[in-house]
């Protein structure tokens, strides 16, 4: 950049700078016009007479990868002979490098006679591998970093739980602290460096911006290691004690992502397809076959792209179809991931299920699986003896895992429910269903259920209803429960790691039609449990059966928020226009009679409210992973009405309350699976009460801490008042004795008379006559 003489010659705007010695400097060499060239070896050796005959030959074998703008094959004088001969190898130029890179892919090694195979390679590779030196060099050893522990977090002495908070621009991590503020651990906002350059007599100023931590959203992995941002570029994941980053996958206008379950693999997806520019992706992880694809599978440790996917299928009628996310589903070892595919141009009943494994990322069998009609599709969750055993076995045992479809009524053909395992793709159990509009697949967390929620239609049509279809997995020929639901089932959760399960039904005229103001549904709640087997005669042994505890009339609530420890639940109105209530159930409470006893004969007896709150507003309901605490919040993407955020205990006791301006989300950190076994549960649990002791010390150890704390705060405001005051005092004594105006004089303590003046009043008066 020239420099200045004097003012004048200062530019008006930084338009009007000369930048062209900055760019010359840091040039980037630009490759450009031989991707499209391809170098063929090994080919025959010819005179001119033969030339014409052997390029006639060369172009009718690569005219299937592509058109071939040019073909040249070098010709020198024999020596001896002095007639010109070929050099064995030749240059073909096609039209696009996608094209040239189809012809290495198909003819490389290529036989043309039992003598000359074709070795085909780019012209730039060429031209790179000639340049590497013949000497070997060693590379330098590179130093060992020690990573961060990236689940440090686990490790504190008060076993808190951390929740990542994002408002306005900024983004913050925070561990709770129960009743007290939050506790900032890191946190990203935008920032602006103020940068002087100096140019002869003139100052140019320069701003750079921090970007903002994220463009869009946040998300946590599964497993709480990573916390994943967005950004135009891509995605990065971030983690450790500093917060660092630890990689980033490349993906230009990534909306969307999902992690396998137990974080080896990423899913990413855009709206906008891959391009590969004039360089043919140079300096991207991106190939030819990736372009026009806008769904990319990552390595999360190593960031490699591991394979590449169209993203929109058409409909019967030609319309692409919506995307429904996660487009792909993971089994629970993230041994496979599926996902419903359209047949061409989207004709009817050509669906199919494709099933790929990892890490070849390649077709289970090598082919889909046609189901006829194929609506939608769920993996069945691993138990915890399951995966307890997968851990300490050392057999690699090809492992079969179940999943569950199903299909509308097509024809004559009855809409159908089918469990399957992978990947024998054996049918382990199918049930047909009637008059079906919809259907939905809820999975117990251990898989030991399935719940299937059907919507069925009368035969008239005028009317829906909803039946409640439950297949018990673990037992012999999966037999399958039916319980009729009079209404519409409009919400629907297991208990995690019980046997229980919630439904919200509604009756309301209002259900279905389009109406605008949001309009609060007439709902009822229904609980229900599994009844135990009572023994019969003999050995035999009676059937489980699902029991209803207890429906609950004349409620608003549209959403079940179950702890994720089981017992608790919340019943929440959500996204109401004028309607925000929060009712916190406890489905096991204790009470004064022999509780077993008297669940026998009433199962409702130890179902208790205890408490309605409400939250103005609220949009969102997060339980925290120990299940202890959980958070309200009032989302500005939804309105801009007292955002912010409340915590609650587990019995609706609320602890805090922040009203934040712009407050947009609020995620608590998940915790990975425990390493303890049932065992060491067990004990544990049994001995509770003594470890509860412990906890309670620790408790009023930490409220005195903070009383001790509040009266030294109390007493240093207190000390630095009298001081203030005493400074002041002696400025304005200065100040009068300047004015020439004479203070009051001021009274010692020993010249004070304190006049005391005791009044007795009678009060009250008794007469109590003694006898002699």
């Amino acid at each position: 950049m020239p420099g200045f003489d004097n003012a004048r010659q200062f530019p008006q705007s930084i338009e009007d700078l000369d930048f062209s010695d900055i760019e010359e400097k840091y040039k980037v060499p630009f490759e450009e016009g031989f991707d499209t060239v391809i170098v063929v070896d090994n080919a025959p050796t010819v005179d001119e007479s033969k030339k014409d005959k052997l390029l006639k030959f060369i172009k009718k074998i690569f005219k299937n990868a592509g058109n071939i703008k040019d073909i040249d094959m070098p010709m020198d004088p024999d020596p001896k002979t002095e007639t010109l001969t070929s050099k064995g190898f030749l240059f073909i130029e096609f039209e696009t490098p996608e094209q040239a890179a189809m012809a290495i892919k198909q003819y490389d090694g290529y036989p043309m006679d039992k003598t000359h195979h074709l070795a085909v390679n780019r012209f730039t590779d060429i031209e790179k591998y000639s340049q590497i030196e013949e000497e070997y060099k060693e590379p330098e050893e590179e130093k060992f970093v020690e990573k961060e522990h990236l689940r440090s977090w686990l490790t504190d002495p008060q076993a808190r739980d951390q929740f990542v908070l994002y408002r306005g621009d900024d983004v913050s991590i925070f561990w709770n602290k129960k009743t007290e503020p939050p506790e900032e651990v890191h946190k990203r906002i935008v920032s602006i460096y103020h940068v002087i350059s100096e140019f002869s007599l003139s100052k140019l100023s320069i701003y750079f911006i921090l970007q903002n931590w994220t463009e869009t959203y946040v998300q946590w992995s599964p497993l709480g290691t990573y916390l994943a941002t967005f950004h135009r570029q891509g995605i990065a994941l971030w983690g450790g004690p500093s917060w660092n980053k630890i990689i980033r996958f490349v993906h230009s206008g990534v909306k969307l992502i999902d992690f396998s379950p137990n974080e080896k693999y990423l899913v990413t997806w855009s709206n906008e397809p891959i391009t590969l520019g004039p360089n043919g992706g140079a300096g991207t992880p991106f190939g030819p076959e990736d372009e026009g694809r806008q769904i990319i599978i990552w390595d999360v440790h190593g960031g490699n792209l591991l394979r590449s996917f169209p993203s929109s299928t058409l409909s019967s009628d030609g319309t692409p179809n919506k995307i429904t996310w996660p487009m792909f589903k993971w089994s629970p070892s993230d041994k496979y991931f599926a996902r419903v595919t359209q047949g061409q141009q989207g004709q009817q009943g050509q669906q199919a299920l494709s099933v790929y494994e990892t890490p070849s990322m390649g077709l289970v069998g090598n082919k889909s699986i046609k189901i006829e009609g194929l609506v939608d599709f769920e993996w069945a969750p691993a138990s915890d003896k399951e995966k307890e055993k997968d851990k300490h076995s050392e057999e690699k045992k090809q492992k079969e895992e179940l999943l569950s479809y199903w299909t509308p009524e097509i024809g004559n053909q009855p809409a159908r429910v089918t469990l399957l395992n992978i990947p024998s793709k054996e049918i382990v159990r199918t049930r047909n269903l009637v008059n079906v509009t919809d259907s939905k697949m809820h999975w117990q967390s251990n898989g030991d259920f399935l719940c299937v929620k059907v919507d069925r239609h009368t035969k008239t049509k005028k009317s829906t209803f909803s039946n409640l279809e439950i297949f018990r997995v673990r037992e012999k020929d999966i037999p399958v429960e039916v319980i009729e639901v009079k209404d519409v089932v409009i919400a629907f959760a297991w208990e995690p790691k019980g046997e229980r399960f919630a439904i919200i039904t509604t009756s309301d005229p209002n259900y279905g039609q389009p109406t605008q103001g949001g309009v609060t549904l007439k709902t009822s709640v229904s609980f229900y449990y599994l009844e135990k087997p009572k023994p019969g005669k003999g050995d035999s042994v009676g059937t489980a059966n699902f029991k209803l505890i207890k429906t609950l009339e004349k409620k608003t609530s549209n959403a079940i928020y179950w702890s994720p420890q089981g017992r608790h639940v919340i019943l929440a109105t959500l996204r109401s226009a004028t309607t925000f209530d929060l009712e916190f159930w406890d489905l096991d409470f204790e009470t004064t009679l022999d509780q077993k006893e008297f669940a026998k004969t009433d199962p409702a007896a130890c179902l208790q409210l205890m408490s309605t709150q409400e939250h103005y507003g609220v949009t969102d309901v997060e339980w925290d992973p120990t299940g202890r605490y959980v958070i309200t919040s009032s989302s500005f993407w939804r309105h801009s009405i007292e955002n912010g955020y409340i915590l609650w205990d587990f019995k609706g006791t609320q602890l805090q309350k922040h009203l934040l301006d712009k407050f947009k989300q609020l995620l608590w950190r998940p915790r990975p699976k425990s390493l303890l076994t049932s065992e060491q549960k067990k004990a544990i649990k049994k001995n509770l009460r003594e470890y509860s002791k412990e906890f309670g010390k620790k408790d009023e150890e930490e409220e005195s801490t903070l009383s001790e704390e509040q009266i030294k705060h109390r007493r240093r405001l207190m000390e630095e008042w009298n001081a203030w005051r005493k400074r002041v005092e002696k400025e304005l004594s200065e100040e009068r004795e300047n004015a020439g105006i004479v203070s009051p004089p001021r009274r010692d303590d020993d010249t004070i008379e304190v006049i005391e003046e005791w009044i007795e009043e009678v009060v009250e008066e008794t007469e109590e006559i003694i006898d002699d």
